[in-house]
């Protein structure tokens, strides 16, 4: 059995949502510190963005060309 490349698409979606959850909680437990990392809460957010950014191009990606 082959995955299509779209169910393909959709499971490095979910994938990615994770991470970018994920990152949310580090970055929410980073900053409830007294004296936070800012070098290390800047990278977090950084890759955050960028998950983000990764996320909305493969929904996009998933989205039908439609021929005016």
């Amino acid at each position: 059995m082959t995955i299509s490349n779209d169910d393909q698409i959709h499971l490095k979606i979910l994938e990615l949502k994770q991470e970018h959850q994920d990152l949310h909680y580090f970055i929410e437990l980073a900053t409830q510190d007294n004296h936070p990392d800012q070098i290390r809460l800047k990278r977090l957010k950084k890759r955050k963005l960028l998950v983000k950014d990764q996320i909305e191009h493969l929904e996009s990606d998933l989205i039908p060309d439609l021929d005016a």
